[in-house]
């Protein structure tokens, strides 16, 4: 028998492999919920720079514990500035998740900005990306590259005029479908109503027509089910916030009940 360990799959090929994948956003800046989360054996976070209080320490910290528990630590960052997307991939972060990709335009220069050959990420050997200073740089470049992980958030009308171009670039390596903002920019009552399911499979079609694996945000079984079943593969199920809500609200009401069976 070969002594020889077999290489493990980055997140990236996983994710390409169309792996179920299983994951949640990060709303908390501690290390606590991503070393918790990872520890339980999810497959990803996703520290929310876009709608949680994260500064750049508190998204250093979370990636180092991401690291340490062996989780892929992706940020969805506040926006596609070239100089944001930098940041966190310097840090370490396994990939990005880009919100309002809304055109192929776009989602090329979200693409670029996350790339060392062909694109235009700026090199630096120092940061947490590059082993401080450890590996040689091209060594670096290829390793990085390979690695990162670029995910277009759809979640504007106008993106589904273009999402057949959208899917198709190079360097996209999956879209996540926003169900949320879709919903609210199409004054839909809900995020299943007949609408944004059209969406939805609309999307999930042109990803199939690209062969690029979709991600979706789910509150739970159902959803993912529904969404499962129009070929999503990568699920973000609630957050670190829902999960404590969740939790608490259970306990409180199965303690709280004692003191009124006792009245």
């Amino acid at each position: 028998m070969s002594n020889t360990a077999v290489p493990q799959k980055s997140f990236r090929q996983r994710l390409a492999s169309g792996e179920h994948l299983v994951g949640t956003f990060l709303k908390t800046p501690t290390i606590h919920a991503t070393e918790i989360i990872g520890a339980l054996g999810f497959d990803f976070v996703v520290i929310d720079e876009e709608h949680a209080p994260f500064d750049r320490t508190a998204m250093d910290l979370a990636l180092f514990a991401a690291r340490a528990v062996g989780t892929a630590g992706l940020v969805r960052v506040a926006s596609a500035d070239p100089a944001r997307l930098l940041s966190v991939l310097d840090l370490g972060a396994t990939g990005v998740l880009v919100p309002h990709v809304a055109s192929a335009a776009q989602a090329r220069a979200a693409a670029a900005a996350c790339r060392y050959r062909g694109g235009k990420r700026g090199y630096s050997g120092s940061p947490r990306s590059a082993g401080y200073g450890a590996g040689k740089m091209w060594a670096t470049i290829d390793a990085n590259d390979a690695a990162t992980t670029v995910i277009a958030q759809i979640e504007d009308p106008e993106a589904l005029d273009e999402i057949d171009a959208i899917a198709t670039v190079d360097g996209i390596d999956a879209l996540f479908i926003g169900r949320g903002d879709l919903t609210c920019a199409m004054g839909a009552a809900k995020n299943d109503a007949p609408e944004v399911r059209d969406a939805v499979d609309r999307i999930a079609a042109a990803a199939r027509r690209a062969g690029k694996p979709v991600a979706v945000f789910v509150g739970g079984l159902a959803e993912a089910t529904w969404l499962k079943e129009r070929g999503a593969t990568a699920f973000v199920v609630s957050s670190d916030q829902g999960f404590l809500r969740r939790a608490a609200a259970q306990a409180l009401d199965e303690i709280a009940a004692l003191g009124k069976g006792a009245a």
